[in-house]
């Protein structure tokens, strides 16, 4: 996220405080700093029994799965489903691998109740010798997340809407121009900077932000009607989707390129709010403000296109209308598609710039119909899938650096799955769905590679030297600390929601589809399943990062967290802090000054949240 590094301080000087009381099964102390500040601290619970389940939601008809967590001699154990209080399932514990990458000393149990499809509220007893616990309700039914949170994710766009009547007149870096840079979403809780991206100095790290956020709203106000009108969220939708393509147009300069940031360092009294580039830990000021396919460029005009077909298919628009938003779409495409590199920072394309800009040309062969986006769109997705190691995996570059991504790592599958449904020819479409099943396999099998009682998904990686990765490609949970960026490492809640949303939405152009749930294998729906529900509280902390929902939330951290929003999705969980590998676990163990890696909601977790649950629910996941 892009809130507050190390060596910043936002001009927020509050106390800390808890938002939602924590229960027993979480421990969080708060002692006083030296400096007399409240310092919040959130350790690995240290019960003896837990049961862990998504406190959110669950699908009727999808995987449905507790984790149980025993320190003691091995024993064996029973569980009980409950469903609106009375028994309705029972069975012996079954027991999983030995597990101690995240502390010694625990057994792992599984109780799989998928096949109880009944709609009410469920709970998992468990009792082993004479310990006994009882999981969080969990709501079971039809859309599940989306129709207990949908409103509230959508809530979350509205409460981050950046209003400030400064932005209509701001400078740009280094030049005498000043533009009208107004409206957007303010980036994270603690940050009302404005970002289509930021980390483009590290090159492999650009996150989509605000332009992900604006065309997943208008993707799903357009092609999900059904399913927002049934939940009296449709107009809802539409006026966020095209309250960020009103944001998209205005920071679309005259050039033909968008500009990446708004930035006033995190806050720091004194810096100049203004649109610029930035890098590193110090928030330097830089003139890299030009959005490259990666930076934000690409969804963008993916978001714009998109805007365009809503406004004409619902009769409505923002500020600008739909005529307009396709007009720039395509001058900006046209700009991009001959000095993309020029606004890349080390001047050449990567796996981010062709995933992206394959984006924004299926988005722009769905609006237009020209064949000559489709021609592109090939040549993207040639350049892609040439990206594609033998096991499935991708590469970022031209040579071994693998890919990972922190906030969108589903996003190539979904690029991929987005122009086979454009690719009329079908031995290009069916090169594509190779490609998707290849790469759905490599993320089933690292992450199953090791004893994984969470199904958390696993990801390959290089560590730096002299800010370049190199050496041996390594794997574990969590990205590495020692990256390109120098400073930035966080949880992960758009990473998992982004690989849930690319195996539901590629595997469903794969063949062997079953009843397992979302139209998918049983593999696949669990590994879907298992991304959201680690998010929602299925997790060694017991946390739901959905802020609202659940029994335990994020403590909030007003020192470097800043404001925590209902439907706001926190960071998450990380390696142990100190482990150059990402290796451990950890979740807000402070200092307060630090806890935005954790604590901190940043609206890619809400983007992708709602993304994936849009996949998950309605007439396409039954």
């Amino acid at each position: 996220m892009t809130s507050l590094p190390p060596s910043r301080k936002t001009a927020v000087r509050a106390l800390a405080a808890l938002a939602i009381a924590v229960s027993s099964l979480t421990q969080v102390a708060a002692a006083a700093s030296p400096e007399g500040k409240t310092t919040v601290s959130v350790r690995l619970p240290d019960e003896p029994l837990l049961v862990q389940i998504n406190q959110v939601a669950l699908e009727r008809r999808g995987p449905k799965l507790a984790v149980v967590e025993y320190t003691g001699d091995a024993e064996r154990g029973r569980y009980t489903v409950l469903r609106d209080g009375k028994a309705i399932k029972q069975g012996e514990l079954e027991p999983l691998p030995a597990f101690d990458a995240w502390g010694a000393g625990r057994r792992y149990y599984r109780v799989d109740f998928s096949d109880a499809e009944q709609a009410g509220r469920y709970q998992v007893d468990v009792r082993i010798g004479k310990r006994r616990a009882l999981s969080a309700p969990v709501p079971v039914r039809d859309d599940a997340v989306f129709a207990t949170a949908g409103a509230q994710l959508l809530g979350y766009f509205k409460r981050s809407r950046h209003t400030d009547a400064a932005d209509r007149d701001l400078p740009i870096f280094k030049t005498a121009r000043r533009v009208d840079a107004w409206g957007g979403w303010q980036d994270a809780g603690g940050d009302k900077g404005k970002y289509l991206s930021h980390l483009g100095y590290a090159n492999y790290f650009n996150p989509q932000q605000a332009s992900m956020a604006a065309w997943v709203l208008a993707y799903g106000a357009d092609t999900r009607k059904a399913l927002f009108a049934a939940h009296g969220l449709q107009t809802q939708v539409e006026d966020e989707a095209f309250w960020g393509a009103d944001y998209l147009h205005r920071i679309l300069d005259e050039e033909g390129y968008f500009y990446t940031t708004v930035f006033d360092q995190w806050g720091t009294p004194g810096a100049q709010r203004m649109v610029t580039g930035y890098e590193g830990a110090a928030g330097t000021y830089t003139t890299l403000y030009r959005s490259a396919f990666r930076a934000g460029g690409g969804m963008a005009i993916a978001a714009l296109a998109r805007a365009s077909m809503l406004a004409k298919r619902s009769g409505r628009h923002g500020e600008f209308d739909g005529a307009q938003y396709l007009a720039d779409a395509e001058r900006a495409y046209a700009h991009l598609r001959k000095f993309n590199p020029q606004y890349c920072a080390d001047g050449k394309e990567n796996i981010i710039d062709d995933y992206t800009a394959l984006m924004a040309l299926v988005e722009l062969r769905n609006a237009t119909g020209q064949a000559r986006y489709l021609d592109d769109a090939r040549e993207r997705a040639a350049s892609l899938i040439a990206r594609q190691q033998a096991d499935g995996g991708f590469v970022s570059d031209g040579g071994r650096r693998p890919y990972y991504h922190a906030a969108e790592a589903g996003l190539p599958v979904i690029s991929l799955s987005a122009y086979a449904d454009i690719e009329p020819e079908p031995a290009r479409r069916q090169r594509a769905l190779d490609a998707i099943g290849s790469a759905l396999t490599h993320e089933l099998a690292i992450t199953h590679a090791v004893a994984n009682p969470y199904g958390y998904a696993r990801q390959r990686f290089q560590l730096t030297r002299d800010g370049k990765a190199e050496g041996e490609v390594l794997e574990g949970f969590f990205i590495p600390h020692r990256n390109e960026t120098g400073y930035w490492w966080q949880g992960e809640s758009a990473r998992l929601a982004s690989l849930s949303a690319a195996m539901i939405v590629g595997g469903r152009k794969l063949a062997g589809a079953d009843a397992a749930g979302y139209g998918l294998p049983a593999d696949r729906a669990a590994y879907a399943q298992d991304q959201l529900d680690w998010t929602l509280g299925r997790n060694p902390y017991g946390m739901s990062m959905l802020y609202g929902f659940g029994r335990n939330n994020p403590p909030t951290v007003l020192e470097s967290a800043g404001e925590m929003f209902v439907g706001g999705i926190s960071n998450g969980i990380t390696g142990a802090v100190g482990s150059d590998t990402g290796a451990g676990i950890a979740f807000a163990p402070g200092p307060d000054s630090e806890q935005w890696r954790w604590v901190e909601q940043w609206i890619p977790h809400t983007t992708w949240m709602l993304f994936a649950v849009m996949a998950m629910s309605g007439d396409q996941a039954r």
